[in-house]
């Protein structure tokens, strides 16, 4: 999800994660190292053994 920054985001605990960007894209999956933000994480994708 990309928003118009600068933006501050309250995550799970209430700690307040600040960005000064013009865009930030904010993490949508929670697959992101740098969650809140996101580092294109979701566009990995894991071979599955069972071929599922």
């Amino acid at each position: 999800m990309l928003v118009e920054g600068p933006v501050e985001v309250v995550v799970e605990g209430g700690e307040v994660v600040r960005s000064d960007r013009v865009v930030v894209a904010l993490c949508a999956c929670r697959r992101s190292r740098s969650y809140p933000f996101c580092d294109t994480s979701h566009r990995k994708r894991v071979k599955r053994e069972d071929g599922g």
